[in-house]
């Protein structure tokens, strides 16, 4: 993403290459006059590590355009492992306009090598990305130095510039100094044109090292200690040593500049191709959802995705009537028609910035910028309800009540400007993966069981696996599954079938055939430990004294089910049978359940863990610590003892078979008692 400036040492490892053509790209000059470099720092007797950074300038230059981004630095090579420095790579997008190499020389014994007199940089005649389908623009040129030795000193700086049209002059974006620097020294600078001046934050962690005056901001290091981001921290916890700037004032008018760009690439002209498709929608469907439903599965099925940021397109999206014609686009691109087909059926939708990385997380307390976010969806208002719609996505998501992705915050697009909105969370009612066992052993102890396992999965992980699976025949999907799992445990693979449920949003998948027999033996007394039965205790919640213990633990949302049916050999059904205990502790914010559930021809075992809390206090934490050893790990152990009493103990909960529940459309029986709804 083009606002994010990383001063980490710059060394560009080079793998194999694709054609190369003398770069007519990069041009030379000297360094701005904007910049200053610093002085280089001496290099201490005996130094350690890779390199030691003499110096690293990172400085970024506001004017009313856009930006310029310098890049200078100077370091010894101390180990062999640093030679790979000299594959110096520039990445850039030639529509704002050509980087400017000011130097690349070798220091050595004295002298200075002017590199760039006997080798030039490299343009790769490819799209950098190209393999992820990502047409951005960007090129790439490289420069390997030739004959760099350990113990030379290679130094380096260029600049290159950035005018995204679509901003109009506003930027925004971060500096940072990463957690784990080599020793040296480093600088951090901002500065600006008259009238440029942005808004700046800083991390509490800069405070001090700031030095502001009219026209910039500098910060400067030596040997700047190394960061250890808290253990098991909120990833907001991990915003460190940072310097944001932004020049918009809050994320209203982020909302209020994009707003306009979807809604001109979103208009239709009558008759026109597209235009054509909805009316065909809206003749077919009366039904508002069933419109919907059938503009969003155009979109996803009829059009492929392909990033887009040639141009200006990194932020201004196709028009819908371009996206169709070409027939692929992004996903800014797929939004813009989607928001034209629902609007000529009459359907209220908006776009939606959201992140998917990920990194959303304390958002609210950043500065406003386009930046945070990385993908744009649809939300659409259909009869009472509200409903996402991401034209990304395969054509087995529908509309939802909730985006597929877990977002913390989103920005919706309008003309007046909306602000951040949070997404609310609560744990999750269906689990994301259940795992159904069903062994039957009733051919007896030494037998090979008849095994059925069924996998549910739900959310981003089934749509994963709907695009892996969707495209096999059924021949080629057993065959597949016959070469990857028959071994140790499947002893042959008899039938495998999979489909999607679009309405339960669920990939389930089922394997049938033998596993081998896993009965131990003690003297006529059998026993076995049930598939999926188990729990490892949790991990102990600490963190080094240096960091701060008051920061809360995070635990990433899941919910995971698994539930086991064993058909006890027809000579063993006498009720002799006992197992292991059950339990419902919640601990560090997550719910652990296990039941069993003995009848006379079966043994039935659910086992689900939840998480019910994200984020605990430290003081929770400490307190949970203390009963890990209380924990109970032990594996479902079932074990059959002839001779003993012939009545089994009721079952504390009645846990269903695995045949006796449509585990798709009902996952009650994977909720602890208390936590049903």
């Amino acid at each position: 993403m083009r606002r994010f400036v990383a001063p980490l040492l710059v060394a560009a490892l080079v793998g194999p290459l694709p054609a190369l053509a003398q770069a007519d790209g990069v041009g030379r000059g000297p360094v701005p006059n904007w910049v200053s470099p610093s002085t280089p720092l001496a290099v201490p007797d005996n130094p350690g590590g890779l390199v030691f950074v003499r110096r690293q300038d990172v400085l970024v230059r506001l004017d009313a355009k856009g930006l310029n981004q310098h890049l200078g630095y100077h370091f010894r090579i101390l180990h062999p492992n640093a030679l790979q420095a000299g594959n110096i790579s520039i990445a850039w997008n030639p529509a704002h306009g050509a980087p400017i190499v000011h130097m690349v020389r070798v220091h050595r014994d004295g002298q200075i090598i002017d590199v760039l007199k006997t080798t030039k940089f490299e343009v790769l005649r490819r799209e950098d990305q190209l393999e992820a389908m990502m047409l951005n623009g960007v090129l790439t040129a490289v420069l390997k130095v030739a004959d760099l030795r350990v113990g030379d000193e290679l130094e380096v700086a260029f600049t290159t510039r950035v005018s995204d049209p679509t901003l109009a002059g506003q930027d925004s974006g971060f500096l940072m100094l990463g957690p784990n620097p080599a020793p040296g020294r480093y600088r951090l600078g901002l500065s600006w044109d008259k009238g440029q001046k942005p808004a700046i934050k800083l991390t509490p962690d800069l405070t001090g090292a700031a030095q502001l005056s009219e026209d910039g901001l500098e910060l400067k290091f030596d040997n700047p200690a190394l960061l250890v981001p808290p253990k098991d921290a909120p990833s907001r916890y991990q915003w460190q040593r940072i310097v944001e700037y932004s020049d918009f004032a809050d994320w209203k008018s982020i909302s209020r500049h994009f707003a306009p760009l979807y809604v001109r690439a979103a208009k239709l002209a009558d008759g026109s191709a597209l235009a054509r498709e909805a009316d065909r929608i809206a003749a077919a469907h009366a039904d508002p959802m069933e419109r919907a439903r059938a503009a969003l599965k155009l979109v996803q099925q009829d059009v492929r995705y392909i990033y887009v940021g040639l141009d200006s397109g990194n932020l201004t999206p196709a028009t819908a009537e371009e996206t169709w014609q070409r027939r692929y686009g992004d996903c800014k691109g797929k939004t813009a028609m989607l928001l034209a087909l629902l609007a000529r059926l009459g359907i209220t939708a908006e776009a939606v910035l959201a992140n998917n990385n990920g990194s959303d997380d304390g958002l609210d307390a950043r500065l406003p910028s386009p930046r945070m976010f990385d993908h744009v969806l649809v939300r659409a208002r259909i009869g009472d309800g509200i409903y996402w719609m991401d034209g990304t996505l395969p054509s087995a998501a529908p509309p939802s009540t909730a985006p597929i992705l877990p977002y913390r915050w989103v920005l919706p697009l309008s003309a007046e400007g909306s602000g951040i909105e949070a997404r609310p969370w609560s744990p999750a009612q269906k689990p994301d993966e259940t795992q159904l066992v069903d062994l039957d052993a009733s051919a007896g102890f030494d037998a090979p069981p008849r095994v059925t396992t069924t996998s549910i999965m739900r959310g981003i992980k089934g749509l994963q696996q709907q695009v892996q699976l969707s495209g096999l025949t059924p021949g080629q999907l057993t065959e597949s599954f016959r070469q990857e799992i028959v071994g140790d445990t499947w002893q042959s693979v008899e039938d495998v079938k999979w489909r999607y449920d679009t309405k339960a949003g669920a990939s389930i998948l089922t394997v049938t055939g033998t596993w081998a027999p896993d009965w131990d033996d003690d003297g006529g007394e059998r026993s076995m430990a049930l598939p999926g039965g188990g729990f490892s205790p949790p991990e102990r919640r600490v963190r080094a004294a240096q960091q701060d213990q008051q920061i809360p633990f995070y635990k990433e949302p899941s919910f995971t089910c698994h539930v086991t049916t064993v058909r006890v050999p027809a000579s063993a059904r006498t009720g002799a049978w006992t197992t292991r205990a059950g339990f419902d502790t919640r601990m560090f914010g997550i719910n652990y359940y296990r039941a069993f559930d003995v009848r006379p021809e079966s043994i039935r075992m659910v086992r689900a863990s939840r998480v019910e809390q994200p984020e605990i206090d430290a003081d929770a934490a400490r307190k949970d610590n203390q009963r890990i050893a209380g924990f109970d790990n032990s594996m479902g152990w079932i074990t059959y003892t002839p001779g003993a009493a012939k009545t089994a103990p009721p079952a504390k909960v009645k846990v269903p078979a695995t045949d006796e529940v449509d585990w798709v459309a009902d996952s009650n029986a994977c909720l602890a008692p208390a936590t049903k709804p």
